[in-house]
Formats: structure tokens, sequence, C-alpha cells
């Protein structure tokens, strides 16, 4: 029993616990009952699992407010609220490397799945080695600050990417030199047991969905450089930046159905995460010219959801008539 008490990371083990038991329990839902055999996800699905999950992470909030308080609990709300909004820029991402790769709805909730469960692995490992920097070298938050603002500022002046950024990737090149790979898909499967042409010998192969989740796992990789500097930059309890990135990712793969079926609405969405990054970023150097330790949580998400409010509204109002010119 000692040990449920004993900290890790800052936070007492029993927390860690529930919450570790939290996310293996939804998966078993998720993987065991609600999608054991393969189907196409429908949009009403889609919107109904995203809210389910957007509301165990705010539930899972509250808790933190009724366990640790007003503070550490809008922390965490901040926290997921702007990896859940950077989480849309890399559904985008994810939508362009299953039209590249050819992938039908009715298989892609799989890649998505082993998808979350890989970030699970590398966001625990990301987040604890910064962790340990920035206790030993509290500089890097500027550093991290710094980052975000240029980050945000090359999404505002950059050019939307194409399937031809996916085809040209140096990664991508590097697997198919590398690995054996079926010109088709085979149903569900990573792998699969052919005769090679050269050879005539029962050789393994990987498909054209294994490729694409490797891709979704860098893309997402390459997502994390810019979504864990800005929760650190928010909060640098690892137990809130943990736990808040991963509630926001869980809703991910629910959240891409729906979003996938209507990126073309979404006009302004970039540069209001543009402007999140900056605002997040910029805190830190703000802070510092009123000197205070830190911008109050309550402003910061305050402003954080006002930003995302006003791309997403006016997205939406300026494509109103899209479909009806289409």
């Amino acid at each position: 029993m000692e040990l449920l008490y004993m900290d890790f990371l800052g936070t007492p083990t029993w927390m860690w616990a529930i919450f570790i038991s939290l996310v293996l329990g939804l998966l078993a839902l998720d993987l065991g009952v609600l999608h054991k055999d393969a189907k196409e996800i429908g949009v009403k699905e889609s919107m109904l699992m995203s809210a389910f999950y957007i509301a165990i992470g705010i539930a899972f909030g509250g808790w933190i407010w009724f366990q640790q308080g007003q503070q550490p609990a809008v922390e965490y709300l901040t926290g997921f609220v702007v990896e859940k909004s950077l989480a849309m820029d890399n559904i985008f991402i994810i939508a362009m490397i299953f039209s590249y790769f050819a992938i039908p709805r009715l298989y892609q909730h799989r890649v998505l799945l082993w998808g979350i469960l890989g970030v699970i692995v590398l966001r625990g490992i990301m987040i604890a080695g910064g962790s340990m920097i920035v206790e030993n070298f509290s500089w890097v938050l500027y550093l991290f600050a710094a980052f975000l603002v240029f980050t945000g500022i090359k999404m505002l002046v950059s050019s939307d990417h194409d399937e031809s950024d996916i085809g040209n990737n140096a990664m991508l090149k590097f697997l198919r030199r590398r690995l054996p790979v079926t010109k088709e898909l085979h149903g569900e499967r990573f792998f699969v047991k052919q005769a090679d042409d050269k050879t005539g010998k029962l050789k393994t192969f990987v498909t054209p969905l294994f490729l694409a989740l490797i891709m979704v796992e860098l893309a997402d990789l390459v997502f994390a450089v810019d979504s864990i500097p800005a929760i650190f930059a928010i909060t640098t309890d690892p137990f809130l930046v943990y736990t808040s990135n991963i509630f926001a990712i869980l809703g991910l793969r629910a959240l891409y159905f729906a979003l996938a079926a209507l990126m073309h609405r979404f006009a302004y969405l970039k540069y209001s995460l543009a402007a999140v990054l900056i605002f997040v970023g910029s805190k830190i150097f703000v802070a510092d010219m009123l000197g205070i330790a830190k911008i109050p949580p309550s402003i910061s998400l305050g402003v954080t959801v006002s930003i995302l409010a006003a791309g997403i509204i006016g997205s939406l109002w300026a494509t109103r008539n899209e479909k009806q010119e289409a």
C-alpha cells in the first residue's frame, strides 16, 4: 500500500494507476467491443465517439480539480484544448497519407488504433525526457517558447501540404528500398507471406497498410515536436502534460472520420492554430516583461478557446455556400 502513495514524477503513484487503468479500459472497449471487426465508421458515429472522448477528457480535468485544486485543473484543460486543436492539423496530414496509399475507410480505423498505441509509448518517453531537461535546465522553456513562436509564424506564411509531399518523403523512399512491399492491400493485414517473383520461394512482405501506419507514426512524431513544447509552456507538471496529451490524442481517430469528410470547410483553421502557437510561446516572454511568474491559467484557457472558436466559426461561415456551389 505504501507504494501507491509514493511520488512518481511529482504525483502519487495511485493517481498514475487510475489514469493508466482508465486509458487501458477505453482501449479495450474500443478494440474488443465497439470495433472488434473491420467496418467503415460514418460521420455520425465519429461525432458521437469524439464527443464521448472529449467528455471523458473534461471529466478527468474535473477529477484533477477535486484532487489537486483549481490551478492544476485549469492547466490540464488548457493543455487538453491546445493538444486537441493542434491534433486537427495532424488530421489533415493523416488524410493525405490514407489518400496517397489509397487506404479504404474500412481499414483506416485499424491503422489509427495501432497508431494511438504507438503514440502512448512515444509521448511518454518524450515527455519524461522533456521533464528531466526542464527540471535541470529551466532556461530550456525559453527555447521551447521561441520555437513555438517561430513555428506559428512559419505556419502562417507556409503553403499547404499536398500528396506529393508524402511521395517525396525520404523515410518512405528508404522503406520502399529496404522492405519487400506488396503491390496491393491484403485486407487489414500488415504482413503477408507470398512467393517472391525472383526466387519463387515464400517470403514475408509488408503491405501498403503497414507503410501507412509507419507514416502516421512519423507524422505524429513530427507533430509532437510542436505540441509537447506547447504544453510545457503551459505547465511543467509531467502528470498534467502527459494526461492532457493522451486524452486529447485518444479521441483523435474518432475525430478523424468526422473532420476528414469536412476538411474543405476549415479554410482558416491553419491560421487559428498558428495564432495559438504564437500566443502560447509568447506567454513566457510577456510574463517576464510584466514581472509575474506566469500568465494566469484561466486567461490562457480563455484566449486559446477564443482563438480556436474564431478560426472555426470564421471557416464555417466563409465556406457556408461551398456545397451548393459545387
